[in-house]
């Protein structure tokens, strides 16, 4: 690598730092002031509230790093085309495509730590602030919506409502099916404790068995259910497609569709996810022929400005195909990738035509 590409990254990537961070302030203060209707329940105090607020922050790192990407290489390139560095850069011979490779270096570097965020540090520090959160809020805790989490192991159909510790949960709902789908019985226990070898405790459990379009009522106080379906599962089965990795979702999809469920929703996260991530690529290079023609003597205002108009418009393309995709059941691949599509054309299109 030469000198001058190190000399455009860093210019690139110290760009991108100053955007994150003023982002992130903002973020931050827009989330702690979410979190003062919930002060002063139970243990939850103003320090809860910044702790809570300081461990969202990676998230909310990870969700705008194609957005920060954007502004940051319209400034920190913007900067270098008015002080005459690019024109002087391009004098001597470096060619358009040589300026978009040294970019791709810097969204590659992006790009890991896009990776790095979403994948080992943000999703572990979100679930320790909602578990900080709800331990201090509550002492009987739930988590999820208030249906709980329905999860399906061959006849067997799962429901869990609250989580009171990392393999412990309370209120568990048993359905069994018939291999014909006919229902055999419905119970109930107060508290399910995962065991080893695929096994379940449950606690206080009452059982209504269905013979015969007869039902009888039994109350056995403690069942061993066999299942495979583990705490840990069950724990992701209470989070939003957008709180998991992409790992988890991954065998989130696979466990749906090996029981005929629906996927889609888990789908389009996971697609999306990869795609935003491959979108900072495009958001880097978008940058080039920018600042190469009617940005090159603009202020850097009016490229904040620019970019934060293209990037949000990108991230309200992206909520509406995410909405879209749920409720006129589309083909959630195809989808997931729209934005960042539309974005490398417009990308690419612009730099062949640079000069």
């Amino acid at each position: 690598m030469s000198i001058l590409d190190r000399y455009l990254i860093r210019a690139i990537l110290g760009a991108v730092l100053i955007v994150m961070a003023a982002l992130l302030v903002l973020g931050g203060l827009y989330i702690f002031i979410d979190q003062q209707d919930d002060i002063g329940v139970g243990n939850y105090t103003l320090s809860s509230a910044m702790w809570f607020t300081l461990l969202n922050l990676p998230t909310q790192a990870y969700q705008l790093l194609p957005l920060t990407a954007m502004i940051g290489s319209l400034v920190g390139l913007g900067s270098l085309a008015r002080g005459s560095e690019l024109t002087v850069i391009r004098a001597t011979g470096v060619s358009i495509g040589r300026l978009a490779g040294t970019a791709l270096l810097a969204a590659l570097l992006l790009i890991g730590v896009a990776i790095a965020l979403g994948e080992f540090v943000a999703p572990p520090l979100q679930e320790a602030a909602k578990e900080h959160k709800a331990f201090s809020k509550f002492t009987n805790l739930r988590f999820g919506n208030s249906g709980g989490a329905w999860v399906r192991d061959g006849n067997l159909i799962l429901n869990v409502e609250r989580q009171w510790g990392e393999r412990q949960f309370g209120g568990m709902q048993v359905f069994e099916l018939s291999p014909d789908h006919q229902l055999l019985s419905i119970g109930h226990a107060a508290r399910a404790t995962e065991g080893a070898n695929r096994q379940w405790r449950l606690s206080e459990y009452a059982e209504s068995k269905v013979v015969d379009d007869t039902v009888t009522g039994t109350r056995s106080g403690e069942r061993t259910l066999t299942s495979n379906v583990t705490a840990g599962f069950l724990g992701l089965a209470v989070d939003t497609p957008s709180q998991l990795t992409s790992r988890s979702l991954w065998r989130l999809i696979q466990y749906l569709n090996a029981n005929e469920l629906d996927s889609r929703e888990y789908v389009f996260a996971f697609w999306s996810r990869i795609a935003r991530t491959v979108a900072i690529a495009f958001a880097v290079l978008l940058a080039i022929p920018f600042v190469l023609g009617s940005l090159r003597s603009a202020g850097a205002g009016t490229r904040t400005m620019i970019g934060g108009m293209l990037g949000v418009g990108l991230l309200l393309l992206q909520r509406l195909i995410d909405s879209g995709t749920i409720v006129f059941s589309l083909n959630p691949i195809v989808l997931a990738w729209v934005p960042t599509a539309l974005l490398a054309m417009v990308s690419l299109t612009l730099l062949a035509r640079a000069r």
